[in-house]
């Protein structure tokens, strides 16, 4: 496509380009070259560089500039762009690395996915291929990691949601709040997630890749960087579960009334017999494990994030409810004694009146074990054929 008609595409979304950059001068200026084929609206972070960065970027007076004196990470850099950019005008911005991996002629994917989208409220992510034999291991690993938590805090399914070639709504996430200690690559996550949160649609195009050990200067720590992002996703994760997930069934009650509510989302009579079956089989594996005290808290999670019924699974999961407890722990005692071999006799009223689980632990985790997974087979079983035979007789009736 001739690099005019991007040209005119990217003045008419408003969309400009925006480049974090820290000491990446031995490839920054073909960057900036690259770009400037498709575009001149273009705003440069420099984020407290100590190299020549400053005296490269004064060969390009009709840029926008932002000089920071500290380097303080990517995520203050974008967010500083983003707002610079609102304030000029910019609806949408391109953001790209300037350590020579991105290359800027695939600037012209994302504008065309956007001028061709219907919905015009969309972020997206360059997918980078992570399968390529030429992508550095730790990338890989960073991103496989981040993609796991991106689906376990979102739902979201993305082939690469550490990119840092994407097309952001800066226009629609000016509202957005981000937090303030998201000052490095943690920033993108947040940026992803958010975004989701507000009804933002994300999608990837494909983009290629280059990491040449010779030039290229990556900032991205391994263990520092990774540990910060686990740790940002763990509270997405709590906030998806206490906030998102029942903010989300109150609006869905208030829009279709109780009855339909409960019927399409509590009792979820559309899921196939499989999937209530396998919500069974969670519910009672959880509540016969011996995880006392966080029950409830897991056997959600892993339905939310394995798309099981919540309601199902929850119910199930109580079948250690107080008052339970006694027998659970002695047909587990039981169950361990016979793998174990042990001779040892238990009965209901010692475990009620005096009894140390402490002194047989070991008995006790591998019985409840065992037990769990026997029991979540058997019920498993048992309600697929009931919903099975449930559902053939709704369907002839």
């Amino acid at each position: 496509m001739p690099k005019g008609t991007i040209q005119s595409k990217m003045k008419q979304l408003k969309c400009c380009v925006i480049i974090p950059t820290y000491n990446n001068h031995n490839t920054l200026s073909r960057v900036l070259d690259g770009i400037l084929k498709y575009t001149e609206d273009i705003i440069v972070v420099n984020d407290g560089s100590t190299d020549a960065t400053s005296l490269i970027l004064s060969d390009y007076p009709n840029i926008e500039k932002i000089h920071k004196p500290n380097n303080t990470g990517k995520g203050t850099a974008l967010k500083l762009g983003f707002k610079t950019a609102v304030s000029l005008g910019y609806d949408y911005a391109i953001t790209l690395d300037t350590d020579g991996q991105h290359f800027p002629d695939d600037i012209p994917n994302f504008i065309n996915e956007l001028h061709d989208s219907n919905n015009k409220k969309i972020l997206i992510i360059g997918d980078r291929n992570m399968d390529n034999a030429d992508v550095f291991a730790q990338s890989a690993k960073g991103n496989r990691v981040s993609t796991f938590w991106m689906h376990a805090a979102t739902g979201l399914r993305l082939n690469d949601s550490q990119s840092g070639f994407r097309l952001y709504p800066i226009k629609e996430m000016e509202f957005i709040k981000f937090m303030k200690f998201t000052k490095k690559f943690e920033f993108e996550i947040e940026a992803i997630v958010k975004s989701y949160w507000y009804g933002i649609e994300i999608k990837h195009v494909p983009i290629n890749v280059l990491y040449d050990p010779n030039e290229r200067v990556s900032h991205f720590r391994p263990f520092m960087d990774i540990s910060r992002m686990v740790v940002l996703y763990t509270w997405f994760l709590l906030v998806r579960l206490f906030y998102i997930t029942p903010l989300n069934l109150y609006r869905r009650l208030k829009k279709k009334g109780f009855k339909r509510f409960l019927v399409e989302d509590i009792l979820r009579h559309q899921d196939s017999p499989k999937k209530k079956a396998l919500s069974i089989a969670l519910g009672v594996f959880i509540g016969i494990s011996p995880l006392w005290g966080f029950h409830t808290v897991i056997v959600i999670f892993l339905a939310i994030f394995f798309r099981l019924n919540k309601v199902i699974a929850f119910a199930f999961s109580n079948i250690s409810i107080v008052p339970f407890i006694p027998f659970v722990l002695f047909i587990s005692l039981q169950v361990g004694n016979i793998i174990l071999g042990n001779d040892t006799k238990y009965s209901i009223e010692n475990i009620k009146e005096n009894f140390d689980i402490a002194e047989h632990l070991k008995t006790y985790l591998i019985g409840s074990i065992t037990l769990s997974s026997v029991a979540a087979m058997i019920f498993g079983l048992l309600g697929y054929f009931v919903f099975s035979v449930t559902d053939k007789s709704k369907t002839n009736g």
